[in-house]
C-alpha cells in the first residue's frame, strides 16, 4: 500500500510541475489581450476565454499537490495548538468523513453534466469563443479524482507513520 501511495504522490508531483507553466503561460497571454486590446484595438474572445480555462486548469488540477504538501485551506482554530498525535487522528477524521465523502458526492453529481457536455460536445462560453467546454467541465471529475487519490494515498501514510511508530 505504501508503494501506491508514493506512486500517488508522484502522480501529483508530476501534474503539478506540468500545470505549475500555466501560470507564466496564463499572465503572458493576459499581457497580449490588455496590449492588443488598448495598443492595437484588437480583442479576440477566444483569448479571454484561454485564460478562463488555463485559470481553471492549474487550480484545479494543482489542487492534489497542494493537499500533499499540505498548503490547502485548513481551519486550524485548534489544529495548530494540539499535539502531534492530535493532528493525526484530526486529518484521519477528516479524510474519511468529510473530504472523501465530499469529493465522492461531487463527483457523483458532476458526471452527468459532464457525461452530457461530452456527448453534444458544448461549445463556446460566448460567441467567438474556445468551442471545449466539454474539456472545461471535464476539470470537475479529474480534480476530483485527483484529490480523492491523494487523500486516500495521506490516509496510507498517517497509518503507516502511527504503525510504524
Amino acid at each position: 500500500m505504501l508503494v501506491l501511495a508514493n506512486a500517488i504522490d508522484q502522480m501529483n508531483r508530476a501534474v503539478a510541475s506540468v500545470i505549475r507553466w500555466l501560470a507564466l503561460i496564463m499572465v503572458l497571454v493576459q499581457f497580449c489581450i490588455v496590449i492588443g486590446r488598448y495598443v492595437f484595438g484588437f480583442n479576440s474572445i477566444a483569448a479571454q476565454e484561454s485564460v478562463l480555462y488555463m485559470h481553471a486548469a492549474l487550480f484545479m488540477l494543482g489542487a492534489g499537490f497542494t493537499l500533499l504538501v499540505d498548503k490547502h485551506v485548513r481551519v486550524d482554530v485548534f489544529y495548530a495548538k494540539v499535539s502531534h498525535v492530535a493532528r493525526r487522528r484530526i486529518d484521519i477524521f477528516g479524510h474519511l468523513f468529510l473530504l472523501i465523502p465530499s469529493m465522492t458526492a461531487l463527483l457523483y453529481w458532476s458526471w452527468p453534466s459532464v457525461r452530457n457536455s461530452w456527448k453534444i460536445l458544448e461549445g463556446p462560453i460566448s460567441v467567438g469563443g474556445i468551442e471545449a467546454v466539454f474539456l472545461l467541465k471535464s476539470l470537475i471529475p479529474a480534480f476530483c479524482i485527483l484529490i480523492l487519490l491523494q487523500s486516500l494515498a495521506l490516509l496510507v501514510h498517517l497509518f503507516h507513520e502511527k504503525s510504524a511508530a
